[in-house]
């Protein structure tokens, strides 16, 4: 019997071939991936959902790995696609690799970026607690919310990032905003958004993990537990990146994940 359907998670489509399935990290959306989804496109067909609670998806209360890996075979359900290539970062990292330990058949190759299958210290709280101070109805521009998180988050870029969740209207003349992510939801499910990625069974086929040179989620200490969930997998690192390995070394990010899914 089918599973019931939970989500029906908007996506962006882009190219033609062998399906590429890219999912995005906290706080993030379809949008992250533009850049380099252009490049892959090039050669497969991929698509770029949005997760539960996040962009253009739908909202729900419940927020666990096994869930949010079902969302994704529903996805793949709908678009008539038996496999394919799963990609993720961070958050959609460990939601690629609970998808593929859950349903490996329908995961053809694994690429994880900048995170490992372990269990993560709260960084986000101070992130979740300033937005959530935020009264929106306080707010006529996207540069005065930008002032009043500066405090609270130093780096503007950070800032800019965060408030791409907002979405506005006019109202009476005056512009207003509210939240597209589930920013209420996403905090009550933090703590289990924080845990470790487990199976029974390790996924045997080829897993890629990509980690930021400057960045602290894959660290040598976790080798030991990444090829006993992933025996075949290959760590790399892309010296210059930071956590976003995608944005800030864009080319050596293409030229890493193509090698890998086209070998």
């Amino acid at each position: 019997m089918p599973r019931p359907k939970k989500m029906h998670l908007y996506f962006k489509e882009l190219g033609r071939g062998r399906p590429l399935v890219m999912l995005h990290g906290l706080f993030g959306s379809s949008d992250n991936w533009m850049g380099v989804a252009a490049k892959f496109a090039e050669r497969m067909q991929v698509f770029l959902p949005d997760l539960r609670n996040h962009g253009l998806s739908p909202h729900s209360d419940e927020m666990t790995w096994s869930a949010m890996a079902d969302d994704v075979v529903e996805f793949l359900d709908a678009q008539n696609l038996s496999r394919a290539n799963i990609l993720g970062h961070s958050l959609g990292g460990k939601m690629a690799m609970q998808l593929a330990l859950n349903f490996p058949e329908r995961v053809e190759k694994l690429v994880v970026v900048d995170i490992a299958p372990r269990a993560n210290p709260p960084e986000h709280e101070t992130i979740f607690k300033a937005l959530l101070a935020l009264d929106l109805k306080q707010f006529h521009s996207r540069r005065e919310m930008e002032d009043a998180l500066a405090p609270d988050i130093p780096d503007l870029a950070l800032r800019r990032f965060l408030l791409k969740n907002l979405k506005s209207s006019l109202a009476a003349g005056t512009q207003q905003f509210e939240w597209k992510i589930n920013l209420r939801g996403l905090y009550e499910n933090y703590p289990r958004l924080l845990q470790a990625i487990s199976s029974k069974e390790p996924f045997a086929k080829p897993a890629l993990f990509l980690r930021g040179g400057k960045s602290h989620y894959i660290l040598d200490s976790d080798s030991p537990l990444i090829h006993q969930l992933f025996p075949q997998a290959k760590i790399e690192t892309i010296a210059k990146a930071n956590h976003w390995v995608h944005a800030d070394a864009p080319g050596e990010f293409v030229q890493a994940v193509l090698n890998f899914l086209e070998k």
